[in-house]
């Protein structure tokens, strides 16, 4: 069987944040190559598979995770030698199986899913097609180029809480072309750090390569997008809306209520709520993720009741690309778009899964990266290939998010697939 797996091989490697992450060569019997890396996450639901690390204080801080390499190069290897790397569903049930927990908490979901996507890869070398084109055949669909949001402003744990709400992010909305979209979003990168310059506010960059400005309120940091839109010479809420990613899980307090430290206020779930409604009234909002905490089920109604008409609401920690809490939430009318991470399911066949659901409920599904990234550019195919409809990457800086980018470019070049353009959104009055 040419497509047999004959060789993994797992080594530790840093990631955009200098952290320990792991890296999986995979060697198919034909002689086909995939290698691939997985990222990790600063924002984390409580939901997510689990990242293995090795606990070392005298090593990368505890961060080693050289206990999920050994996983790879032992365990894992020998069981899967022999296994047709085509069967991609087979093979990352096998994979969950052999770990045996839910959370991917024995063997580690860094080793899983880099040997998931590692094999996934070697398999479309094998058979001489793009990532991307592996990816559709696999859950059946029609390659889309994706709506793209990107990283402006950071706070949160992406940028030390310098600001309460983790980040405020650019989609375009008047654009007909990937490429095109990227100019735009470029053009309002480059206006941000010339607003910052101007207002003497430090150009330093976050995690995810956004700008860290220490602003007093989400208002003041809203208001700051809406001046480098238009210092871009583009039309807030026509050429260019906001999305925001409050990640109100961070905020909560075990007593109840969200703290918004940076402006010494407490406010409960409706008044978060309330807060929400506002800068949607105020500003070009089209998108908010992770309005409030991951476990504040009613909350979410009342948000999805009171905003799920105008603006696409996404949840990232709420449901952790995890199909029994996503199935949880179109119960229950909470949200309406899923923020997709394959790290955070564990293998390539369960996050192509989890979009199908979200797709058969309704919901918007928005392939996102993580703030401890690699040059991998995976996601990009993986967003293409699933006709996810919308990629959340980071800002254009920094290899590992401009990486990502750049893959999307290739790709448009190459397949001549549609691009999906704000018709992707959920919610956004402007497609209500």
């Amino acid at each position: 069987m040419d497509t047999a797996i004959t060789t993994l091989h797992a080594r530790q490697i840093l990631d955009s944040r200098g952290r320990p992450t792991v890296e999986v060569d995979a060697w198919l019997d034909c002689g086909a190559f995939g290698r691939a890396s997985v990222p990790s996450g600063a924002s984390t639901g409580s939901a997510e598979a689990h990242e293995l690390r090795d606990g070392d204080a005298s090593r990368y801080d505890g961060l080693g995770v050289l206990k999920a390499v050994a996983n790879v190069n032992g365990e894992l290897a020998a069981a899967l030698r022999g296994a047709d790397a085509l069967e991609q569903r087979g093979l990352d049930e096998r994979l969950a199986a052999i770990d045996g927990t839910p959370q991917l908490a024995r063997l580690g979901a860094n080793a899983v899913l880099a040997v998931s996507l590692a094999v996934c890869r070697a398999a479309a070398a094998a058979r001489g097609q793009q990532l991307y084109q592996r990816v559709a055949q696999l859950c059946g669909a029609t390659p889309v180029l994706p709506l793209p949001m990107t990283n402006i402003l950071s706070g949160g744990l992406h940028a030390g809480r310098g600001m309460d709400v983790q980040d405020f992010l650019a989609m375009p909305l008047r654009a007909a072309t990937f490429g095109e979209a990227l100019h735009l979003l470029s053009r309002v990168r480059n206006a941000a750090s010339q607003v910052a310059q101007q207002r003497g506010l430090t150009t330093l960059l976050a995690d995810e390569g956004g700008l860290s400005p220490g602003l007093e309120s989400g208002a003041a940091a809203l208001a700051m997008m809406t001046e480098a839109i238009e210092r871009a010479g583009l039309r807030p809420g026509e050429d260019i809306g906001i999305a925001i990613d409050v990640a109100a899980s961070t905020l909560c307090e075990t007593t109840g209520g969200y703290r918004f430290a940076r402006e010494g206020v407490h406010r409960s779930s409706e008044q978060v709520t309330n807060l929400l409604a506002s800068w949607v009234r105020d500003f070009p909002v089209v998108s908010i993720e992770d309005g409030l905490d991951e476990e504040d089920w009613s909350g979410w109604s009342v948000l999805t009741q009171a905003l799920g008409g105008k603006v696409q609401l996404v949840g990232d920690d709420l449901f952790a690309t995890n199909p029994q809490r996503l199935a949880r939430g179109v119960g229950a009318g909470a949200a309406n778009g899923v923020l997709v991470k394959a790290n955070q399911n564990g293998t390539v066949s369960g996050t192509l899964h989890v979009i199908a659901q979200a797709r058969a409920a309704g919901y918007a599904t928005i392939v996102s990266a993580r703030s401890g990234e690699t040059e991998d550019a995976f996601m990009s195919d993986l967003a293409v290939g699933s006709a996810a409809g919308q990629i959340k990457i980071g800002s254009l800086r920094t290899s590992s998010t401009v990486a990502k980018y750049n893959q999307l470019l290739r790709i448009e070049e190459h397949s001549g697939a549609a691009y999906a353009g704000t018709a992707a959104l959920r919610g956004w009055r402007g497609h209500a």
